[in-house]
């Protein structure tokens, strides 16, 4: 090879490495192992102090408004049952039949000794006028008819008992006995159950304790009374009961066995969705707070020292920041310490947001009064 070809061979050579490297052509924007990956997004929402209605969540167990027992009132053999159980039935309506064979005799014999004990008062009128019969035997004849009288509205009542009667309206159970079963009067016994559950109640305590700090905490003028009576239910998988409460009863006394104080709500229960027996929590209003921060619990997270949420600081990075929560605002924390209004707190995507990690802040969407939603950070967007 000459010397004046090799400046060409090495042209050509340098030609074709930067075709087979790509060196002609414009790298793709974000291709290639180098490029930066885009921070994640977080749903952030910027919190605000404001009003807030503090609740308190207690257990409770659900008790229907009105039970009646349905008992036999006759002693016989039931012959029919006349309900469908679980079914609702209405007051008066017949639930079994006892055998009335001997109360009708019984009753068809009484109204024939009243009318023969009447006709002998009837008799003796005119003859105790002609003293014909003393006074001691008109006397004696009135009161065989008023005797008579009794005897008979007892028959009657006998034979309307044979037919057991609905005492109220409600949902009735399993039946106690069935056809043939032998039931007797002195004994009373049970037939079958009636509960009305609509509305239906819940009882449920309060600690007394609680109870008094509240109330010094209104007289103080730190916080203020409720504004609504309303209560709300929520139910063994945690959802709330469509239909809100009040509060029906409130003892007027502490248990001293307990310290707690007995309370009774009342909900309405159109659908029958609840039942006695059922555990569930009642959520109720205790005071009215002004100029408090609340968090979602979600954001909240803990560590073994302490509580803290996650917050959009500088450059938009991820920084924990410790708070301390107070009281329920609904299913809301009361952030009592660690906030002061105006940070950007994390409350979806927290997992990927850890610590000094830059993230993407995203307004999220909230119907809660206290907190408001910041416009998106710009500086993001420009990295």
């Amino acid at each position: 090879m000459t010397t004046s070809t090799k400046p060409i061979f090495l042209t050509l050579l340098l030609t074709a490495s930067l075709a087979g490297c790509g060196g002609g052509d414009k790298p793709a924007a974000g291709a290639g192992p180098g490029a930066a990956m885009p921070p994640p997004e977080v749903d952030v929402i910027t919190v605000v102090p404001g009003r807030a209605t503090l609740t308190q969540d207690l257990p409770g167990q659900l008790q229907a408004y009105r039970t009646a027992q349905v008992r036999a009132r006759v002693e016989g053999v039931v012959e029919k049952r006349l309900f469908q159980e679980g079914s609702d039935v209405q007051a008066g309506a017949s639930l079994f039949q006892i055998d009335a064979r001997t109360y009708r005799a019984a009753d068809a014999s009484a109204k024939a000794d009243l009318v023969i004990a009447r006709q002998n008062v009837e008799r003796y009128k005119p003859l105790l006028e002609i003293r014909a019969v003393s006074q001691q035997e008109f006397d004696l004849a009135v009161a065989k008819a008023k005797q008579a009288e009794s005897v008979s509205i007892a028959a009657v009542q006998d034979l309307e008992n044979a037919s057991v009667p609905a005492a109220i309206s409600g949902r009735i159970g399993r039946a106690m006995v069935t056809e043939g079963a032998f039931v007797r009067k002195g004994d009373a016994t049970l037939l079958a159950t009636i509960e009305q559950l609509d509305p239906i109640y819940v009882n449920f305590t309060q600690s007394g304790a609680d109870l008094l700090r509240l109330r010094q905490a209104v007289k103080a003028g730190k916080l203020k009374r409720a504004e609504s009576a309303k209560v709300e239910l929520l139910l063994e998988d945690g959802s709330v009961y469509p239909q809100s409460g009040k509060i029906f009863f409130t003892d007027m006394a502490v248990d001293p066995g307990t310290g707690s104080v007995s309370l009774r709500a009342e909900f309405p229960n159109p659908k029958r969705e609840l039942l006695p027996g059922m555990f569930v929590r009642i959520r109720f209003p205790e005071a009215l707070a002004e100029n408090v921060i609340r968090l979602p619990q979600r954001a909240v997270q803990a560590s073994p020292q302490g509580q803290f949420v996650m917050v959009v600081g500088a450059e938009s990075k991820a920084t924990p920041m410790p708070v301390k929560t107070g009281d329920m605002a609904g299913e809301d924390f009361i952030i009592a310490e660690g906030l002061k209004g105006g940070e950007q707190v994390i409350v979806n995507g927290l997992q990927k947001a850890r610590p000094g990690t830059v993230v993407k802040p995203v307004p999220l969407d909230t119907p809660n009064p206290a907190v408001s939603a910041p416009p998106a950070a710009k500086s993001a967007d420009k990295k």
